[in-house]
């Protein structure tokens, strides 16, 4: 293989084995003389100390393949979709550059989406995007979602009145913009790449007891000291990583609101309903081609798609 071939996207439900799958597959393209670099598209795996509770590949499991957009911000930073965008964009065309195979891989399905397809995102304002942060610590989510379905009803039916970030999102755009958030936000154009995108999933029996077992082995790997590292770090004050699925409830049982035990089991379930929200996105994308990831040799499975 002397050309470098579009990008391939590993994508799909947490815990089906995306990761592991990228490195297998990037060790078959180097045998096939095209080399692969991963491109992480995974929204709470940008975050630095964000190990344990993400499932992140430490750097001496990654069997030489260069990882991108892995550790690039600090818990107080906030995530947006917008600078992943620019960075992941020009991460892929550096590896296409260099002659080798750029691996998008991830659950985060709108940030997949940014790196291969044409969306723009609407603006921000700072200073209003500040009030607004200002009105929401002052007077709580729900008055702002009540706000909200003042000013635009079907975006305050779609977004939870415990979701500050995404209210006060909601609301900037509808001030930038006076349209509807829903008619601001980013609609896909056409694809940048000639890309293939890959699914990975299991059966749900499956996948749930999976979902247990890595909860389990978060917890036995350290996942509490992360967090209580992090919290030091300032974690509850980062806007987007504060609220990542078993950061968010092992803080709570920091805080002496839950036992570890409920914390446990508010994870499980909250990985389970992000499995759900996870398919609901990816299996709109008729581009997507699904494989058992419980198949016996998913890489030529994989190689055959291309």
């Amino acid at each position: 293989m002397t050309r470098p071939i579009a990008p391939i996207a590993l994508v799909g439900p947490t815990a089906t084995g995306k990761s592991d799958l990228a490195l297998d597959l990037a060790d078959a393209l180097a045998r096939r003389g095209s080399g692969a670099e991963v491109v992480n598209a995974d929204a709470m795996q940008l975050y630095r100390g964000m190990d344990v509770g993400t499932a992140k590949l430490p750097p001496d499991a990654r069997r030489g393949v260069p990882h991108h957009l892995l550790d690039v911000l600090d818990v107080t930073d906030t995530a947006t979709v917008a600078a992943y965008q620019r960075d992941a964009r020009a991460a892929v065309d550096a590896i296409r550059a260099r002659g080798r195979v750029p691996l998008v891989v991830g659950g985060s399905g709108l940030y997949v989406q940014a790196v291969l397809d044409d969306l723009e995102f609407p603006g921000t304002d700072p200073a209003l995007r500040a009030r607004l942060d200002a009105e929401l610590a002052a007077v709580g989510p729900g008055q702002m979602h009540a706000r909200l379905a003042a000013r635009d009803p079907d975006a305050a039916r779609d977004i939870l009145t415990s979701n500050g970030r995404r209210i006060v999102r909601a609301l900037e755009v509808v001030e930038l913009t006076g349209r509807p958030f829903a008619a601001s936000l980013p609609v896909p154009g056409a694809p940048r790449h000639d890309a293939v995108l890959v699914g990975l999933d299991r059966d749900t029996a499956v996948l749930d007891e999976r979902i247990e077992v890595r909860v389990d082995a978060m917890l036995a790997g350290g996942l509490v000291d992360e967090v209580a590292a992090l919290a030091d770090r300032g974690l509850r004050d980062g806007v987007t990583a504060s609220r990542a699925v078993g950061y968010r409830e092992v803080l709570e049982h920091l805080d002496g609101a839950i036992d570890l035990d409920e914390a446990r089991r508010r994870t499980v379930v909250a990985t389970r309903r992000l499995v759900r929200r996870q398919r609901s996105w990816f299996r709109r994308d008729t581009r997507v081609q699904w494989l058992d990831a419980a198949a016996p040799d998913l890489v030529a499975a994989v190689l055959g798609l291309l």
